[in-house]
């Protein structure tokens, strides 16, 4: 795993807050190496620590996975406390959209056709604040804590690839309908048993923990509400 250099990441200063829950604090940093990404685990509620280091241990394992993949984020270190990846220039989806940009929706399937080759699932598209769209208008895909590994030749990960091509057609039917070709548009009407499974069972469960107990409202990434 990458290690980040010890006296470079004492003189790591923070340049802005990026965001903070129940599960850490992710912040914008520079060191002498430039920008990145830190997850910090200090300050999570003791109640929580356990999910919160499972959760970034998580992300890390998908990062190793996207190792040398561009427009994804790349492990830069994982000490059980503080999670730190390289930093990518660009707006979340919901804050830039590609609308009309069918360059941008071919090149996000390309990313996710070679994301789903590594053996990972992203698990977590259907939030805009998951896909980026970078300074040159290219896709990239961040925030891997769902991640799923396995063998892509797996009936379970080609189940889970497929939700993920489902999330990025539905971003494209919002932002460029006109282009959904026959193919996309019956993949789309087709609603697999997990995905009927999770809004039954595991949905429910998952909005009264996010918002009954941990206080915070969970709105698939569809930007800050006016």
């Amino acid at each position: 795993m990458p290690v980040r250099n010890a006296t470079t990441d004492l003189d790591a200063t923070e340049v802005q807050a990026l965001k903070a829950d129940s599960f850490g604090r992710i912040a914008l940093m520079r060191d002498g190496d430039g920008l990145f990404v830190r997850r910090d685990l200090r300050h999570v509620p003791l109640w929580l620590r356990l999910p919160a280091w499972w959760l970034a241990r998580r992300e890390a394992r998908g990062l190793e996975r996207v190792a040398g993949l561009a427009a994804t984020p790349q492990l830069l270190r994982w000490d059980g406390r503080r999670l730190d990846r390289s930093y990518m220039a660009g707006a979340a989806m919901y804050q830039r959209p590609p609308r009309g940009d069918l360059a941008y929706f071919r090149s996000a399937r390309r990313l996710l056709q070679q994301l789903h080759r590594r053996g990972l699932a992203h698990n977590d598209l259907a939030k805009e604040a998951n896909w980026l769209v970078l300074d040159d208008g290219a896709p990239a895909i961040i925030d891997f804590q769902l991640a799923t590994r396995g063998s892509p030749r797996a009936p379970w990960m080609r189940l889970l690839a497929r939700e993920d091509l489902r999330h990025l057609l539905k971003h494209k039917r919002t932002y460029c309908p006109q282009f959904l070709t026959p193919v996309e548009r019956r993949v789309l009407k087709r609603h697999s048993w997990l995905r009927e499974a999770w809004f039954a069972t595991g949905k429910p469960v998952y909005r009264f923990v996010t918002r009954k107990l941990l206080k915070w409202e969970d709105n698939e990434g569809q930007g800050p509400k006016p």
